[in-house]
């Protein structure tokens, strides 16, 4: 697999060069519009991790390929994209325009967490479908922050970062109420919460993390200090799933990537997920997928 992309790899496949102090004491911010289409020029960005934070706004017909979930922008939409999450742009019109800005964690330093937010976790929303309305609202928000950017005042990055923000809870308001149902955090959550963190933190297999510690749900017990039962009632009371239920479904989801992206065969993509024997991973993807992984794969690519 790919290793994750960097601010400076970012910028050396954009401008094959890097600007002058491309970190300071308040991290990285940059704002840039969205290229036209031009023949000849690839139109889409390889499926891989980043190790920033991009916000965009695109106008134009795309898919965005996220692990096994494809979303279609028909017409134009918001975008969150963050460092846990790896995807691949696929631009469809030949005509588009948009602007985008990248950021890194420690622009936020002190400022708030950004991963507590829907639209930065693994699980959350991170494409918005807009209306026109919409649409030009979200646009005006941006040319904002361009003309803030632009300017010398000393502050200028505490009015980026709350337009920022107010790109984030824009996003955060269209979606479901029952998504936004904020519950008591009682202490089987706060378990809960620890354990999914732990559980997405050994994912995307990569150079980085090349596979996987903790299997099962003794071990990921073990590494929050609880009795595994105390755990497996925690997780259940929070997300009426087993824990055993959601590590497979986690693992599952990462097989698909990696026959799907991935260059490894199918022995290599069982022993980076955990399995002792190929056999044992083939019987489980064949539980939940009804094929086998040479099977899955193939079938991807006569499509």
């Amino acid at each position: 697999m790919n290793s994750i992309e960097t601010i400076q790899d970012f910028y050396k496949r954009k401008f094959d060069s890097m600007p002058d102090n491309i970190f300071n004491e308040i991290g990285h911010f940059n704002l840039f519009r969205l290229e036209p289409y031009v023949d000849g020029k690839p139109t889409n960005i390889p499926y891989q991790r980043r190790d920033f934070y991009k916000i965009m706004l695109v106008k134009g017909s795309s898919q965005v390929h996220f692990a096994d979930q494809v979303v279609d922008v028909k017409k134009q939409a918001l975008s969150f994209s963050n460092p846990q999450i790896p995807y691949k742009w696929e631009h469809l019109d030949k005509i588009r325009e948009g602007i985008y800005c990248i950021f890194n964690q420690h622009f936020f330093h002190q400022f708030g967490q950004l991963k507590q937010y829907e639209v930065f976790q693994s699980n959350g929303t991170h494409i918005f479908e807009l209306s026109d309305e919409e649409m030009n609202y979200v646009r005006e928000v941006f040319e904002r922050m361009v003309r803030e950017f632009n300017t010398d005042y000393k502050y200028k990055y505490d009015i980026i970062r709350n337009q920022i923000f107010e790109l984030l809870h824009f996003a955060l308001k269209m979606q479901p109420s029952k998504n936004l149902n904020h519950k008591a955090h009682t202490a089987s959550q706060r378990i809960s919460t620890m354990f999914l963190e732990l559980l997405e933190r050994q994912f995307p297999i990569d150079d980085l993390h090349p596979t996987v510690q903790l299997r099962s749900a003794s071990d990921f017990a073990n590494q929050l200090n609880v009795h595994v039962n105390h755990l497996n009632r925690a997780v259940k009371e929070s997300t009426q799933k087993t824990t055993t239920q959601l590590i497979s479904e986690r693992v599952l989801q990462e097989s698909k990537i990696l026959l799907r992206h991935s260059h490894w065969n199918v022995s290599e993509i069982a022993d980076a997920l955990g399995f002792t024997e190929i056999t044992h991973f083939d019987n489980f993807f064949k539980k939940y997928v009804k094929a086998s992984p040479l099977k899955f794969r193939k079938d991807l690519f006569n499509v």
